[in-house]
Order: structure tokens, then C-alpha cells, then sequence
């Protein structure tokens, strides 16, 4: 990297580096062998070209490289990040890939921990509004002070339009409240070991459980995506919920950060989920919903249908 002034540029000895080591990432770590392949051949190919000598400014090379690569892989987890910072010369998790700092803006107390709304409507309907799934570790406390509340209402909205995502243990945390006992989740296969990690919801959870009998309505829509079509996916699947809106983003490959350059990391799906019962997942074409809508009319449509259904008996 070079800096001019106060501005950094990059060069074509980073631009090389950044994609050699991206193909060799994609080639031995990505999940589809056949797209990383694919891929890979591209990247080298682009990096002995420097198919983009026009950009210096690295935010713009970054942003380039990941249109490039979500365009050939259909991949909306596929990223390249450029950090201004230097990062360190070691491999990079996704569990740890956020910095206390990323982590409190991004999950925090000042965005209540995704947790935008939840109360109980007329007629005695739970309505849940979340933005993302936070960690447990962080949020576990209020996922269970919400649940309790929305325990005691007879038909229950959850609503994730405008959820990009988050942590699968806070999916398998709120999904096991909509559940009498423990349920399979979607497992995740693991390409670089070639190992299955099955998942189930938890067998206890603290506070009250809505349980698995009145009603559930998950509202989304195409900026749901990733850990929020986990939870829609699972749900539909287990016949638990009624899914309202229009398909979800299609992102059903787990990631890590995978370091391409002191300046430059990889967001690389390495995983992906599988269903037990669909033996598929929701990549590529997003969640289906059970009832098409628009959108910005899903949670009307799902209040509609609660009220209409019997033997729904709200109290008002």
C-alpha cells in the first residue's frame, strides 16, 4: 500500500496479491468445489491481466472484487472488506472477526440488541420486531425477557423484514420457545473437513415458553437474509410458522474472514446449511413464503389471517 498525503492507494504488486490469495482460498475452501474452481481459474487470470489497474482508491478495488465474485458464484455472503488498519498476520473467524467496538454497534445496547419492538397488539397478538440476531452471550437476557412477555399471547408476529442476520445460537435460543421440546435445525456442512455439525434447538430456556400450539406468523422479506432465512427456513419446514411477504436474499452459506493481504480480508462462505427434513436450504432462491405479499404489506396480511382463522379467540 502506498500513501499520498493522507489518502492510501493500491498498487498492482497489492491488487496481485489480493487476488492470488483469493484463489487459492476459493479453490481450496469454498464450499461449491466447482464454483471455487471456476472462480479461482478467474482470479488468476484477472490478477497476470491486473483486470483493475484503473482503481487505486482500495475501497473502490474492493468493492469491484466483490461484485465480481457474487456475480460468479450467486453469493450474497461473498465479500471482500478493505481495512484501513492493519490487520493481523493470522487467520480471522467470523467469531472473531468484529472488534469490541464492531461488535457493540453492530449487536449493541444502543440498537437493544436487534430487538426493536416487541409488545402485544389488540386482540391479544405478539408482535416481535427484530433487526438482528445477536449473540446470547450478549443478548440471551433479553430474548428472554421478550419471550416471556410475548409467552402470553394467542397468536404470535415475528417480524424479520428488515433483519440481515446474525448469530445461528440466537436462532436455535428463539426458535426453541415457539417449541415444547427440543426440534432439529438446519446442520452445516463443512466443506474444508468434509464434516456435518447437526444443530437442535435447546432443551431448556429461561423464562416462559410460547410453546407449540397457538399460532406463529414470520414476516419477511428480499432484506431478510442469512441467520434471519435460517430461522424462517426452519420454522416452515417444521410446520411451525406460516411464513408472509416476498422471497428472501438467498444466503445460506456460513463464512469466515479469511486474511487476503495486510489491508484487504475475504468473507468466504466455507459452509453450508442443510435442512433435515428439505435436505436443502434456501441459497441461491431465498425462503419461499407460504402467503406472497409485498412486503410493506406482510404484517397486515398476517394480522388478517390471525383474525380470521378459528378457532382463533383473541381477547381483546
Amino acid at each position: 500500500m502506498v500513501v499520498s498525503g493522507q489518502r492510501p492507494t493500491v498498487g498492482a504488486e497489492d491488487r496481485r496479491r489480493v487476488l492470488e490469495r483469493a484463489a487459492d482460498l476459493m479453490e481450496s475452501r469454498y464450499v461449491s468445489i466447482e464454483v471455487g474452481r471456476s472462480l479461482a481459474q478467474q482470479l488468476r487470470h484477472d490478477a497476470a491481466a491486473d483486470r483493475w489497474q484503473a482503481l487505486s482508491d482500495p475501497g473502490e478495488f474492493a468493492a469491484a472484487l466483490t461484485e465480481h465474485l457474487r456475480e460468479g458464484s450467486d453469493d450474497g455472503h461473498l465479500a471482500v472488506s478493505y481495512s484501513a488498519a492493519a490487520l493481523p498476520a493470522v487467520e480471522i473467524t467470523a467469531g472473531d472477526a468484529y472488534s469490541e467496538q464492531e461488535a457493540e454497534r453492530y449487536y449493541g445496547r444502543r440498537v437493544n440488541h436487534g430487538f426493536e419492538k416487541f409488545e402485544l397488539l389488540p386482540d391479544n397478538i405478539g408482535y416481535l420486531s427484530l433487526r438482528v440476531f445477536a449473540p446470547p452471550a450478549m443478548a440471551g437476557d433479553v430474548a428472554a425477557a421478550a419471550m416471556t412477555l410475548l409467552a402470553q399471547a394467542d397468536a404470535m408476529i415475528i417480524d424479520l423484514r428488515r433483519n440481515g442476520g446474525g448469530h445461528s445460537d440466537m436462532v436455535a435460543l428463539l426458535a426453541a420457545y415457539l417449541f415444547d421440546r427440543s426440534e432439529p435445525l438446519s446442520s452445516t456442512y463443512y466443506r474444508p473437513e468434509d464434516r456435518l455439525t447437526t444443530s437442535n434447538t435447546p432443551a431448556w430456556v429461561p423464562g416462559r415458553r410460547y410453546g407449540a400450539t397457538k399460532p406463529v406468523y414470520v414476516l419477511i422479506s428480499p432484506k431478510t437474509f442469512s441467520a434471519a432465512e435460517h430461522f424462517a427456513y426452519d420454522l416452515q419446514a417444521l410446520g411451525r410458522a406460516v411464513v408472509v411477504g416476498e422471497p428472501s436474499g438467498g444466503g445460506a452459506h456460513p463464512f469466515e474472514y479469511r486474511r487476503l493481504h495486510p489491508h484487504f480480508v475475504l468473507c468466504l462462505a466455507e459452509s453450508r446449511s442443510v435442512n433435515p427434513i428439505t435436505n436443502g436450504n434456501w441459497q441461491g432462491v431465498g425462503v419461499v413464503p407460504d402467503i406472497a405479499v409485498p412486503a410493506d404489506r406482510a404484517l397486515d396480511a398476517a394480522l388478517e389471517l390471525i383474525r380470521a382463522q378459528a378457532p382463533y379467540t383473541g381477547t381483546g
